[in-house]
C-alpha cells in the first residue's frame, strides 16, 4: 500500500491523526530506492501511523497543512539528492530538468530544501512537535562543512534549520528508536529547547545528532565553527576526525561547538545484517508514483528505478569525491538471494513489467557477497583503505555469489533480461583470480544492455592519486578482456567511461594527458565528462576549499574559474562538440523535408 498523503486516505485507514509526517523534496515514489518511502514503510511496520507530503508549496500552507499536525515528529528530507546539486550544475547554472518531479520541470524543489521545509512547518504550526532531519542533504551537512554554492563554511544544517534532531546515514534503525523514545515521553510534543538535557531522548541512540548546551563527556571535540571558519588547518583537522569516526565498530561520539551551543553526534548505527536488510526490502513497495502526484505528469526517474534491484549497500572504494562511504558506509552489506528472488517474483506480477530488470547491483555492481573479515569484526582500518592505492591483501574478492545470483534471477519465469548497470570496479575483477574472468564473461554474454559503465574518472597518475582511484593498469586489462569476450559473443557491445574535469590538482595539462589516453588507449572520443562539483563532506571538497592536499599538507592547484573549468571539459570532448555542430549545419546531411528557413545556408 501507499503511505497516505490526503485526508481521504487517512479516513479510509481509520486514522484520525498521524504519529509522523514525512516531508520530501522528491515526488512520492513508493520504491525501495527512495529514502522517504523506506523510512515511512519501516515506521508503519513498527506500528506507527505515518503520512507523507511531497514537494509542498513553500509559498502557502495549502500542502503542509493537508494532513494536520503529527503527534510525535515531522521528518524532513530534501529527497534523493542534495537540493543544491539537484538545482544547479557544476557551473552554478540552474537545471531546467528534475527527474524526481512530475512533468520533469525543475520547479518544485526549493534551494536548501531541508531548511525551507523546516521553516514552512514552523510557519504554519507554532510550537509544534520535534522536527527530525534526514536524507543525504542532512546527513552530509551534519557537521560544519564547506558549501560550494555560497563559497563558505557553514554550520551544521541542524543549527541552520533550527530543527531538533538529525538522523544520519541509512536511518532505519535510528529513526525507529527515536520514534519509540519520543512516544514514551509524556512531553514528546515539546521542542527540544524546552527539555532538560539530562533526560534528552537523543541520548544513547546511535546514528542521531542533536543540540546541547554542554559537550558530552567522553566524546571527541572537533575544532569549533569559529575555528574551522578562520583556519584551513583547523578545518582539515576537523574533517579527518569526522571521517575517521564513522565506522560503527570503532567510532566515538563527536561534539562541535557552534556559537554558544554544541552539536552532538552519537556514534553511527550498527551495520545492518542480511536479515535486517531482507526485512526492509520485504515491506511491499508499489514501485509507482502515488496517484495524487502521478496526475501531474511523468516522473522520469521511474524509467530507471521501477524495475531495478538493490542487492547490497555500502562501498569500500572510498573515492575522495564520493560521499557514499560517509552516508551508506565503508562496510558492504548484502541481502540474501532468497529475499532478492522474492522481490524479483513480485516484480514479474507488476502490470508494467515486460521482462527487463534494468539493474541488479548497488553503489558498485561487483561488491556483492564478500567483505573483509577483519573489518566485520574489528571495524574499518584507520591507516589503510581496501582498494587504494592497491587492493588490500585482507580483502578477498569473490564474484561467485554474484554469478550465482544473476543465474538464479535469469531463471525466474517472466524475466527475459537482467542488466548490470551500476558500474564495475575493474581492479576488484582483476584481483579475483578464481572467478573474476568468469564473472566478466557472464556479464558480457548475458547482462550488458549495449553499454557497460566504467568510471576511471581520469588517467593522469597525480590526479588519480588525489581522487583516491587506482592507476590505469586494471582498466586497460579489463578493456582487453571485454573486447575479446565481446568479439567471441558476436554482439555489438561497448564500454562507457565516466571522467571528471577540474578536480583539485588538475590543470589543462592533465586534461590533455587524459585526451591522449582516451584517443590512443581507449580509442574513443569521450562524451561522459562532468565538471567536478564540490559536494559537502568529501575529501575532494576539502581540497577544493583549502587548496591543499589533506594527506600531505602540500599546496594544490584548484581551478575555480567557471570558464576555465568548461575549457578543461571541452579539451576532452571538443571532437564530439565539433561533430555535433557539423551534423547540424552540414548541407549534405540536412533533412530537406523540413522548412529550409530553419537552416543557415
Amino acid at each position: 500500500m501507499f503511505l497516505p498523503t490526503t485526508r481521504q486516505e487517512l479516513s479510509a485507514l481509520g486514522w484520525d491523526q498521524l504519529d509522523i509526517i514525512l516531508v520530501t523534496g522528491d515526488t512520492y515514489i513508493d520504491s525501495p530506492y527512495t529514502g522517504a518511502a523506506v523510512i515511512g514503510k519501516t515506521l508503519v511496520h513498527r506500528g506507527f501511523k505515518v503520512g507523507i507530503i511531497a514537494q509542498p508549496d513553500t509559498q502557502s500552507g495549502r500542502d503542509i497543512t493537508r494532513l494536520g499536525e503529527p503527534t510525535l515528529f515531522w521528518g524532513i528530507t530534501s529527497g534523493s539528492v542534495d537540493s543544491m546539486v539537484a538545482n544547479y550544475t557544476a557551473s552554478k547554472k540552474w537545471r531546467k530538468r528534475d527527474d524526481y518531479t512530475p512533468g520533469g520541470e525543475n520547479n518544485r524543489r526549493p534551494d536548501r530544501a531541508v531548511i525551507a521545509y523546516t521553516n514552512l512547518v514552523k510557519q504554519w504550526f507554532k510550537n509544534t512537535c520535534p522536527i527530525v532531519l534526514g536524507g543525504i542533504e542532512a546527513s552530509l551537512r551534519r557537521v560544519c562543512h564547506f558549501d560550494f554554492w555560497s563559497n563558505s563554511i557553514r554550520r551544521s544544517i541542524l543549527f541552520d534549520a533550527k530543527a531538533d534532531y538529525l538522523v544520519y546515514g541509512m536511518g532505519e534503525k535510528a529513526v525507529v528508536q527515536l520514534a519509540a523514545a519520543l512516544k514514551n515521553r509524556r512531553d514528546a510534543c515539546t521542542p527540544c529547547s524546552a527539555r532538560q538535557e539530562n533526560n534528552h531522548p537523543g541520548y544513547g541512540i546511535r546514528g542521531i545528532c542533536y543540540i546541547a548546551r554542554t559537550p558530552v563527556p567522553g566524546y571527541i571535540e572537533l575544532p569549533s565553527y569559529t575555528e574551522v571558519k578562520a583556519d584551513k588547518k583547523a578545518f582539515t583537522e576537523s574533517f579527518h576526525l569526522f571521517y575517521h569516526n564513522n565506522d560503527p565498530i570503532t567510532a566515538r561520539g563527536l561534539v562541535q561547538k557552534q556559537d554558544a551551543r554544541y552539536l552532538v553526534q552519537n556514534p553511527p548505527a550498527p551495520v545492518s545484517t542480511t536479515e535486517e536488510l531482507d526485512a526492509v526490502y520485504d515491506l511491499g513497495f508499489e514501485r509507482e508514483v502515488h496517484p495524487y502526484y502521478e496526475q501531474h505528469g511523468k516522473v522520469t526517474a521511474m524509467d530507471t528505478i521501477r524495475f531495478s534491484l538493490a542487492a547490497h549497500r555500502g562501498c569500500y572504494g572510498e573515492c575522495h569525491f564520493c560521499a557514499i562511504a560517509l552516508h551508506e558506509g565503508r562496510t558492504v552489506q548484502w541481502r540474501s538471494d532468497v529475499s532478492i528472488l522474492r522481490e524479483i517474483k513480485a516484480m514479474t506480477r507488476h502490470r508494467k513489467f515486460k521482462g527487463i530488470i534494468s539493474d541488479a547491483g548497488g553503489p558498485t555492481a561487483n561488491m556483492y557477497g564478500f567483505e573483509c573479515r577483519k573489518k566485520l569484526t574489528h571495524g574499518a582500518c584507520r591507516d589503510r583503505r581496501c582498494l587504494f592505492p592497491n587492493l588490500c591483501s585482507q580483502l578477498k574478492p569473490d564474484h561467485l555469489p554474484l554469478i550465482k545470483l544473476l543465474e538464479k534471477i535469469q531463471g525466474i519465469r517472466g524475466v527475459k533480461k537482467v542488466f548490470t548497470s551500476s558500474g564495475i570496479r575493474c581492479d576488484v575483477v582483476a584481483a579475483d583470480k578464481k572467478h573474476g574472468l568468469e564473472f566478466l564473461k557472464t556479464v558480457v554474454d548475458r547482462h550488458v544492455s549495449g553499454q557497460l559503465k566504467l568510471a576511471p574518472e581520469h588517467s593522469d597518475p597525480s590526479v588519480l592519486k588525489l581522487m583516491g582511484k587506482p592507476d590505469n593498469a586494471s582498466l586497460l586489462a579489463f578493456k582487453k578482456q571485454f573486447d575479446r569476450l565481446t568479439q567471441q559473443s558476436g554482439k555489438k557491445q561497448f564500454l562507457t567511461y565516466y571522467f571528471i574535469a577540474a578536480h583539485p590538482g588538475c590543470t589543462m595539462e592533465e586534461m590533455k594527458t587524459l585526451k591522449t589516453f582516451t584517443r590512443q588507449e581507449l580509442t574513443i572520443a569521450p562524451e561522459q565528462v562532468q565538471i567536478f562539483t564540490p559536494t559537502p563532506s568529501t575529501y575532494s571538497t576539502l581540497m577544493y576549499c583549502t587548496g591543499t592536499n589533506p594527506f600531505t599538507g602540500e599546496s594544490l592547484f584548484v581551478e575555480k574559474d567557471p570558464r576555465a573549468k568548461e575549457r578543461q571539459k571541452i579539451c576532452v570532448t571538443a571532437t564530439n562538440t565539433a561533430n555535433q555542430r557539423k551534423k547540424k549545419t552540414d548541407p549534405k546531411k540536412t533533412n530537406f523535408s523540413r522548412p529550409k528557413r530553419m537552416y543557415k545556408v
